[in-house]
């Protein structure tokens, strides 16, 4: 009985346990079907969320990229509206030298039409006259025949002689008449060339100065700038060769030096440290080293920009720095590359009313003083640094020859230099342009004569060419051909050791004879 109750508590248990087992195990299944179902739903919701991100994302990167090519586009049509605009510009400025040029050449045959008309009707008045000495060749010849019974050839071969001789007259007047006739017009038509190109070149009229000022944010400053015991100041002064002078001006420090391009460079680097706030000699030293790089970098595209503003081209690169140079080079205190600029614009324009190659014209007036960027480091005068450089790079022999004549040290080879002459003559010349006064100017020339006629034999003294050149007339049978060669050195001394002057001056002693008689 014991072991039967065992045995169906047994399977009671069992079915129990199974039942509860089969339940549990159930209810685990549907939670778990439950829970990936619900986990499936957040796949499902994430999936979409990330899919409306990356449609978002999709969206805002293809605006992106649609503003970046709309921008593109726009930039090129940009480009391009402002080449059709320099193209135009170009267009215009050549139709409006087309037109120059049609008013000149329609000038010049109004001119040659109003000179044929004169020489046709000088032609019909010899004509006439020729008929006349012709009618009166007969007449004459024959009453002479008739009066004085001379035979009929003597008769014609006196009267063709006196004939001969008063047309010789007549020629001879007529000639003299168109020659003066010439040289008027011609005068005349040289001024006004030289005033339309005067009226149409805009410069400018300043003088450059030999001081500079940086401007300080405060007075305290200065003290920094000044360092421990100086140290900093003399650290600038050393390594630019400038001088620095700090006194009460208010928040200012002047830079003191005759040469710009250093004056420059020791600006670039205070302006630096004072911009840095490190002041002290290594930082100095690095600041001024990178100046000088600073400027080099600059002169150069200086020289590029005066080039590309010209219109001029294949210039070698070495030159086109030379010529940025010149910007901080001057010539009694006017800027040498703001006056071979003005002296540039003025050969071409001179040259466009001659139907002369105006870019050629450009480039020799623009270089006639190249010579200057360099004659503080080479011997030399300007003239003869200028044409050995461009001689170097290769530049047209017409250049070349502007350049050694514009002094008038060599004869002018071409109508281009005696335009770069006459044009570097009205950019120094005209007011305002250098800073020397007249009194100073008429001094330095009294000085020149006088100095040479102190010397024994000389007879006439002329200071020419702005007081470049000195000519000496000696005696000859006071000073011979040896002794005129040393006078000429002893002059040289003499100026060298009494005045002060700007460039060089050149010294010529003339000795000549002359044996005159008269035929009684």
């Amino acid at each position: 009985m014991n072991i039967t109750m065992i045995i169906l508590a047994s399977l009671v248990a069992i079915v129990i346990g199974y039942s509860f087992g089969h339940i549990f195990t159930r209810t685990k299944i549907e939670n778990d079907l439950k829970q990936t179902r619900q986990t499936a739903n957040d796949i499902t919701n994430q999936a979409q969320v990330d899919a409306k991100a990356l449609k978002q994302s999709a969206i805002v990167e293809a605006r992106d990229e649609s503003q970046q090519y709309q921008a593109k586009i726009e930039g090129e049509l940009q480009e391009r509206r402002q080449a059709v605009l320099a193209q135009e510009e170009r267009l215009v400025s050549r139709e409006s030298v087309l037109d120059r040029k049609d008013a000149s050449l329609q000038k010049r045959e109004e001119s040659i039409s109003e000179k044929e008309n004169k020489l046709d009707q000088q032609r019909q008045s010899v004509k006439d006259k020729q008929n006349y000495a012709e009618q009166l060749v007969e007449d004459r010849e024959a009453k002479l025949v008739e009066v004085a019974e001379m035979d009929r050839t003597d008769a014609k071969s006196l009267i063709l002689t006196e004939t001969k001789e008063s047309l010789v007259s007549e020629r001879a007047k007529l000639i003299k008449e168109s020659e003066q006739e010439a040289v008027t017009e011609a005068d005349k038509k040289a001024k006004s060339l030289v005033v339309q190109a005067i009226q149409r070149s805009a410069a400018d009229m300043v003088a450059e100065s030999t001081v500079s000022v940086v401007a300080l944010p405060n007075d305290d400053m200065k003290g920094r700038i000044i360092g421990r015991e100086g140290r900093n100041i003399r650290a600038i002064e050393t390594l630019t060769g400038i001088d620095l002078i700090i006194d009460d001006t208010p928040e200012a420090v002047v830079l003191s030096g005759y040469d710009p391009v250093r004056r420059e460079i020791a600006k670039r680097a205070l302006e630096a440290l004072i911009s840095d706030g490190r002041i002290h000699p290594a930082r100095i030293e690095e600041m001024v080293e990178k100046a000088r790089k600073e400027m080099d970098e600059h002169i150069r595209e200086v020289g590029e920009q005066t080039v590309f503003d010209l219109g001029l081209h294949n210039i070698h690169p070495d030159l086109i720095k030379t010529i940025g140079r010149m910007n901080y080079r001057t010539s009694y205190g006017q800027n040498v590359l703001v006056h071979s600029i003005e002296v540039a614009k003025l050969t071409g324009l001179l040259a466009a009313e001659l139907d002369e190659d105006i870019t050629l014209a450009k480039r020799a007036g623009l270089l006639h003083d190249i010579g200057k960027a360099i004659d503080h480091e080479v011997d030399g005068s300007h003239v003869e640094l200028g044409v050995e450089l461009t001689t170097k790079y290769h530049e047209r022999p017409v250049v070349v020859n502007a350049i050694a004549s514009h002094h008038g040290d060599v004869e002018p080879e071409s109508i281009i230099a005696v335009l770069v002459a006459a044009a570097d003559s009205i950019s120094a010349a005209r007011p305002g342009a250098r800073s020397e006064s007249l009194e100073n100017y008429v001094q330095r020339l009294q000085q020149l004569e006088g100095i040479a006629n102190g010397f024994n034999g000389v007879q006439k003294t002329f200071a020419i060419q702005a007081g470049r050149e000195i000519r000496v007339m000696v005696e000859p049978a006071a000073i011979s051909d040896v002794e005129a060669t040393v006078l000429a050195r002893d002059i040289k001394n003499q100026i060298e050791h009494d005045l002060d002057y700007p460039g060089h001056i050149k010294v010529t002693v003339i000795r000549e004879s002359r044996a005159i008689e008269y035929a009684k």
